[in-house]
């Protein structure tokens, strides 16, 4: 079996990561960005927080979400660029399989999600960061991690190809990036005023990062876990059969 019919996702994971890398702006705002926030929120806002526990121990599991959604913007724009400007259209004559090409997005996005929470950890360890979770808790942070980027990956790829633009696949983006903010990433959600506070409380985000927390505490709760996992497949489901079937219908 030749190479080109062998391993066509791995040539569009590795087209797709060459086009991200090449992008300052996504460069910046996938791996630079949660560090800068982790830095502006620990080291210097930090001691204005009251969360019962060393600020750094509550908020890396949060940035650790963040880290996620900052790149997600580059994502969809690559995504709605491929569609729009007839690169697409390239790929069919080639017989590239369509499950590569959005594979291909969705795999690159992840990697790039890993080196970001790599950097990220490593300046919270410098900050004081101190779990006191064990292998297998460890473990269980990468699988979350892995299957929240997967998630949000199909997610967005699907916002970019449906949108119009590159431009406006950046700003279709954007709620999932500001939505941590909304959540238990910053400070609890008790400490939120009424209306956000309950918003903060039931959105999808809340129980992963409370799961991260639990996690890296070594002390999951069940109900949390279960929550975490039930929407990441949800936004899963949901991104990838709405991105096949955009594809389907546009390219």
């Amino acid at each position: 079996m030749s190479t080109t019919t062998k391993s066509p996702s791995l040539v569009m994971v590795r087209r797709d990561v060459k086009h991200l890398t090449r992008n300052p702006t996504s460069i910046f705002n996938a791996i630079l960005m949660p560090v800068v926030m982790m830095f502006m929120f620990v080291y210097l806002l930090g001691d204005a927080f009251s969360v019962g526990v060393d600020y750094v121990d509550y908020a890396t599991p949060g940035m650790i979400l963040m880290a996620v959604c900052y790149g997600l913007g580059g994502t969809a724009i690559a995504a709605n660029a491929d569609m729009t400007k007839g690169i697409i259209n390239r790929f069919k004559v080639m017989d590239v399989p369509r499950s590569a090409v959005l594979t291909g997005k969705v795999v690159s996005s992840v990697l790039i999600n890993l080196i970001a929470i790599v950097a990220l950890l490593g300046v919270a360890f410098a900050l004081g960061f101190r779990p006191s979770a064990g292998l297998v808790d460890w473990l269980a942070v990468l699988g979350l991690v892995l299957l929240l980027a997967i998630s949000v990956g199909w997610f967005t790829v699907a916002l970019g190809l449906s949108a119009k633009s590159p431009e406006t696949a950046g700003m279709a983006a954007i709620p999932l990036v500001m939505l941590p903010f909304f959540s238990s990433a910053i400070v609890p959600a008790d400490k939120m005023g009424p209306g956000v506070k309950q918003f903060a409380e039931y959105q999808p985000f809340t129980p992963i990062i409370e799961t991260l927390r639990g996690l890296l505490n070594g002390t999951p709760q069940t109900s949390d876990v279960l929550q975490a996992v039930g929407w990441c497949l949800a936004i899963a489901i949901v991104g990838y059969f709405w991105a096949s079937s955009t594809f389907t219908k546009r390219a």
